[in-house]
């Protein structure tokens, strides 16, 4: 019997090296790896779970949960300052960044907390403070902050050690102070001018926040446009709604260095639009992507296989190309978002418990980039489903053409939808606009229904719904 050491437990700090057999054990106490440990430890396997740093992973540590409650607490802002032109008079408002800092680290120590009184109660499970790296195909040393080294073994193990932000390779970066996504959560000033490497959903998401809060933001893109997966159209959309509040946003951009001025702030020699362009700003984020925390589990000694950027290779049961080795969640690759690892947490323990034959193959991958308005997308976007060789066709409506929206003033963005003519069948949506994401997962259930798209047409939906623009929407295609 293993005992149960609990979060309190002091036994490691007096052990110099010891050795355990478990029935399984996860690395990484994320949104896929907790459930799936209290899982297994449910079904009576003895069953370790190891971390590292905080207990809830990026999601409820530095990602989801912080990144959501302060940009509520920026919308609130914003709608306090548009409030006049709806003939309602505030006057003049103030922010207080660290009462924002100091709500925001309330909600996540509730959350995290929860996450720790769940697994303290779970019988059969062990969790263990240290950093794990492996030693053998099923053996794992685990190291803890005092130094204390134990060696575990189990025919079971599942890595959910997720990812880090990405700093790139850039001329200077190493010698200017900077934030990544962690530590920008935690700034106790508002940034006079914040500029923001990236054009991804997070980059996104903070540069709008910190707008709304008070700074002035200047987005920088590689690439020839921001979220670079979307439609054309979807992105022009999105960019017209960061640059109507101020944002400056600059795409098709190189940095070829980055420096400090006399003054200590951060300057960046760009080539934009082919020009070579100088910009100062304040502070720094860089938010040009995350990597696969791998480097530190000396995989090389289980022999699993990991792909040019150190994503580890599953198949499509999550298993690596060692039997019995398991990844969940963003270190495995593929879409990076906490439901996707939630969901790899179901699909493994009904596979090993319930004998289920469930695949991560065709399954559906919604996600919502949370800027003000959202865009919430389920499904193929058109130049995904054109390039697959469907029959195609599309359809958009304007916000400003929806009356829930014009009625309550939420007239930004676009809904747009994309049908497989043949069958019928709805390809995809994406809806930027409020509450974009409730409304896209209102169609995901539709298309897991196999509802065809005049169904949704001619439904009844209550008025006055944003939804009930699925009326209008679907429509078009008659």
């Amino acid at each position: 019997m293993v005992q149960n050491l609990g979060f309190g437990s002091t036994f490691f700090q007096h052990m110099t090296h010891s050795a355990y057999t478990f029935d399984a054990i996860i690395i990484g106490s994320g949104q896929g790896g907790n459930p799936l440990a209290k899982k297994l430890a449910g079904a009576g396997l003895q069953t370790a779970l190891i971390e590292k740093g905080l207990i809830g992973g990026t999601c409820i540590n530095v990602g989801c949960t912080p990144t959501k409650t302060m940009i509520a607490d920026a919308k609130l802002a914003f709608s306090v300052r548009e409030a006049p032109s709806r003939g309602i008079s505030t006057g003049e408002i103030s922010i207080d960044i660290r009462q924002i800092i100091h709500r925001k680290n309330g909600v996540v120590k509730s959350f995290r907390e929860s996450s720790e009184k769940g697994l303290n109660e779970t019988k059969n499970l062990t969790v263990l403070k240290g950093e794990a790296s492996f030693t053998g195909p099923k053996q794992i040393k685990v190291i803890t902050a005092e130094g204390v080294k134990s060696t575990y073994t189990a025919e079971k193990i599942f890595i959910n050690t997720g990812c880090s932000p990405t700093i790139p390779s850039l001329e200077g970066l190493d010698k200017v102070p900077f934030f990544s996504s962690t530590t920008l959560l935690d700034i106790q000033e508002i940034p006079q001018h914040l500029i923001v490497l990236g054009g991804g959903d997070i980059a996104l998401e903070l540069g709008q926040l910190f707008s709304r809060l008070g700074a002035t933001v200047s987005i920088i893109e590689r690439g020839k446009a921001l979220l670079s997966k979307e439609d054309d159209d979807v992105q022009s959309a999105i960019q017209k709604i960061l640059e109507e509040e101020g944002l400056h946003v600059y795409t098709d951009t190189k940095v070829e260095r980055v420096s400090t001025d006399g003054s200590g702030h951060i300057q960046m020699d760009l080539i934009h639009g082919g020009q070579k362009e100088a910009l100062t700003g304040s502070h720094l984020l860089v938010a040009t992507g995350r990597s696969p925390q791998t480097v530190a589990l000396d995989t090389d000694k289980t022999g699993i296989t990991l792909d040019e950027r150190g994503f580890i290779q599953v198949n499509e049961y999550l298993e690596t190309n060692v039997p019995g080795i398991y990844a969940l969640g963003d270190v495995k690759g593929g879409p990076a978002f906490t439901h996707i690892s939630y969901n790899d947490y179901v699909i493994l323990y009904k596979n090993l418990l319930e004998n289920k034959k469930l695949s991560v193959k065709d399954r559906q991958v919604p996600y919502c980039v949370f800027t003000d308005p959202q865009l919430g997308r389920i499904g193929l976007t058109e130049k995904a489903a054109r390039a697959q060789g469907y029959s195609v066709a599309t359809a958009v409506l304007p916000m400003d053409y929806v009356a829930r929206a014009i009625e309550t003033g939420h007239t930004k963005g676009m809904m747009k939808a994309v049908v497989d003519t043949g069958t019928r069948q709805i390809l995809g949506v994406a809806f930027l606009g409020e509450e974009g994401g409730e409304m896209m997962t209102a169609v995901q259930m539709a298309m897991m229904g196999g509802i065809t798209y005049d169904g949704i047409r001619d439904m009844v939906i209550a008025h006055p719904l944003f939804c009930e623009a699925f009326n209008n929407l679907f429509a078009k295609f008659d």
